[in-house]
């Protein structure tokens, strides 16, 4: 028998999960958080400390989205106002009816409050990182996700909250001055600023994009551990079953499932190319994690916990279904020749 041959620097290392299945590691550690305010909830003075916490990490998160967004991009990006009204329409309204028309299966498959969070996740706006992550690998209209996913993050700001008080209604605090004041002061007063200030920030954070990138996720796992540890504290986790679970997470498969064909072949009847089809699909089908949790806590207060675990759910479930998607994507005889639209290539999705 001849020897194995000697491993290169050029010879790649077998993966230790399929490049088909992405467990988002990110994920893990909101696991972990969950595992930790599970077994060491916040009480008492802590507690207090830990909302204050939450409360002035929620509103650095929308400072920094708003310090990161240029003001040209989406100007410039305005120009292709048919394929962003798409993938809006999807976000907001489609979503929306889709999360309303499940509430024929509460309580034989979904309990109220799991569909309280069903319905909140169908309110939430799109992602911007694993939409343009995975349109650069599809080959599709990257500066199209790009913007797509901005407008959808932007719209999220007002769109979300009003939706929530509108749809939700006393599970999300109803429409009082207070929770109007609220999402104002947490949510968009620091994007606001954020914008305003960007021209003298926008260099710092460019130079230290990977520090605030752990910043902002970790302001979300303090989110997460405030809201959970109320649960746990409440005791709200003894109304959820394994079994409930996972009636949920078939839920959340179908709502999946038929997002990703009314953005497919919706797209294609609404006569717009491959590249802009990939951009919407992707665009339009998914729910931002990392939007969705500080509204969730301004908006739910004590019920957050329970509030967030069908988003949780369906981020995961959106990442390994679009990465395979996507690689399938980019083996289309449309995609083999690059064009202007899609010349822009990431190499890695993120959350």
């Amino acid at each position: 028998m001849s020897p194995r041959p000697p491993r290169t620097p050029h010879t790649p290392r077998r993966p230790l999960l399929p490049s088909w299945l992405p467990i988002d590691p990110y994920i893990l550690a909101l696991l972990a958080t969950v595992g930790l305010a599970a077994l060491l909830p916040a009480s008492g003075a802590a507690a207090t400390a830990a909302n204050g916490a939450a409360t002035g990490a929620v509103a650095l998160l929308f400072f920094l989205y708003g310090a990161r967004l240029s003001t040209r991009e989406a100007l410039d990006g305005l120009k292709h106002w048919r394929l962003h009204v798409t993938v809006l329409a999807c976000t907001f309204l489609v979503f929306p009816l889709l999360g309303l028309a499940a509430r024929g299966l509460v309580p034989t498959v979904l309990t109220p409050d799991l569909y309280s969070g069903f319905l909140f996740l169908c309110l939430v706006p799109s992602t911007i990182q694993s939409s343009i992550a995975f349109t650069s690998i599809a080959r599709g209209n990257v500066p199209a996700a790009i913007c797509a996913g901005s407008f959808s993050s932007l719209a999220g700001i007002l769109v979300t909250p009003l939706l929530a008080a509108l749809l939700l209604g006393h599970s999300a605090g109803g429409f009082s001055a207070d929770s109007v004041l609220k999402i104002v002061l947490q949510l968009l007063v620091p994007f606001l600023a954020g914008q305003f200030l960007r021209r003298w920030v926008g260099g710092f954070l460019v130079r230290h994009k990977k520090a605030l990138g752990y910043v902002d996720r970790g302001s979300i796992l303090l989110v997460v551990y405030t809201a959970f540890s109320e649960g746990m504290n409440r005791g709200v986790w003894h109304l959820v079953t394994p079994a409930r679970l996972g009636l949920l997470l078939a839920v959340e498969a179908v709502l999946l499932a038929v997002m990703l064909g009314l953005t497919w072949y919706g797209a294609k009847r609404l006569g717009f190319g491959r590249g802009d089809r990939v951009a919407i699909q992707f665009a339009g089908s998914k729910k931002s994690l990392a939007a969705g949790l500080p509204m969730a806590s301004v908006l739910f207060g004590a019920q957050a916990s329970l509030a967030v675990l069908p988003l949780m759910l369906f981020h995961q479930m959106q990442l390994m279904v679009c990465a395979v998607i996507a690689r399938r994507r980019a083996r289309d005889p449309e995609a083999a020749e690059p064009t202007e639209a899609n010349d822009e290539r990431i190499a890695v999705p993120a959350p």
